[in-house]
């Protein structure tokens, strides 16, 4: 059998950026960009294992040629950064974990040799000499956290030149020492200026010309990044919005501008998307919209939290929804606008107590 290829993905600052930031939403932040990496795999590499905050691809018995390694690396960075774009653009939640995330950085190690393969539990493992060495190439004396490394041998066996260059990449030697033995690679520091990201979805900023159609206001004695994570944070959404059978949105992903999901009651299902409006500053402002409510074309909820004391917040409710037909106006003014307000001014009492509960649990 020839040389296996040995590709690991590795976000750089993990360690440092869960030991300082909310853990997590950082878990959330760095499975969002695993995925990310994994979808960008456009050569079929096998995924044999998620190694905390790298991923371990191989191609058994195979190697890519140099132009389809390089393009596979760029697809790779590029897939990468502009998440971090979509990130920094429409996030909403002020931790230091979503602040800090879009400084996150990516490296890449790639290797190549014979390897041999290890059976755990039905799956199939590579493991050997060259996989230590893969692994340990993740430690160098490389002065970035934003690189490509190939090793010597990788480099040789698809006839990369030492000294390639292009708009992305821009190659050097390099070498350390591994258990007394010398080990050479050539590397590349990566420009994400360089790189052709693909536009990610922008930030969506509604405006209205009309008072919204309801509004409620709460104190709360939390502080207000505690009040926004219960109201964004769709894990806590059963706890303080009931007759929903079902919400259903994506567990490993921090909520956003952008963010989706789904209620179901009584077998019907209402999507909702995260959307914002402008506020003064030094407010926190979230909001959903919907289309499958019946009785109005579009409806939209927001919630603008201020903060009033370390310890205390002023949550205000705003709903406003439009109706084009006579039918839908009739029905809103009858039936809509009653169960609405009721829904809203339980819900935020039922927000209360959770929050009440929360706090005497964490005091």
């Amino acid at each position: 059998m020839g040389k296996s290829l040995l590709f690991i993905p590795d976000i750089s600052g993990f360690t440092k950026f869960v030991q300082t930031t909310e853990v997590a939403h950082s878990q959330h932040v760095i499975a969002e960009l695993l995925e990310v990496l994994i979808e960008a795999n456009t050569e079929g590499l096998q995924l044999a294992e998620v190694e905390g905050d790298a991923l371990f691809f191989y191609k058994e018995g195979d190697l890519l040629s140099q132009e389809k390694l390089l393009a596979q690396i760029e697809t790779m960075f590029t897939a990468f950064a502009g998440h971090l774009k979509l990130l920094e653009e429409n996030r909403i939640c002020p931790c230091n974990a979503c602040a800090s995330a879009p400084k996150l950085e990516l490296k890449i190690v790639a290797h190549c040799g014979e390897i041999e393969f290890l059976e755990v539990q039905g799956n199939r493992k590579p493991f050997g000499k060259q996989v230590i060495e893969a692994h340990r190439l993740l430690k160098n004396s490389v002065e970035s956290d934003n690189y490509v490394l190939i090793s010597k041998e990788l480099s040789s066996n698809i006839e990369l030149p030492i000294y390639y260059y292009s708009k992305v990449f821009r190659f050097k030697q390099g070498k350390d020492i591994y258990d007394r033995e010398e080990v050479e690679y050539i590397y590349s520091l990566i420009d994400s200026s360089k790189l052709n990201i693909i536009e990610y979805s922008h930030a969506k900023e509604v405006e209205f010309d009309t008072l919204p159609n309801f509004v409620l206001e709460k104190k709360f004695s939390i502080p207000a990044e505690t009040l926004l994570e219960y109201v964004t944070n769709l894990s806590y959404r059963n706890f303080w919005v009931k007759g929903v059978d079902k919400f259903d949105y994506n567990e490993n992903e921090v909520t956003r501008i952008g963010t989706e999901h789904v209620c179901v009651i009584n077998n019907k299902h209402f999507n909702f998307e995260a959307v914002k409006k402008k506020v003064k500053s030094g407010k926190f402002v979230y909001g959903e919209k919907t289309t499958n409510i019946p009785v109005a074309d579009s409806f939209y909820q927001f919630y603008t939290i201020t903060s009033v004391s370390e310890n205390s917040s002023h949550l205000k409710a705003e709903l406003y929804w439009e109706t084009r037909s006579l039918i839908k106006k009739i029905l809103m003014t009858l039936f809509g606008k009653r169960t609405l307000v009721k829904n809203t001014k339980n819900s935020l009492d039922l927000l209360f107590k959770f929050s009440e509960e929360r706090r005497t649990m964490i005091t």
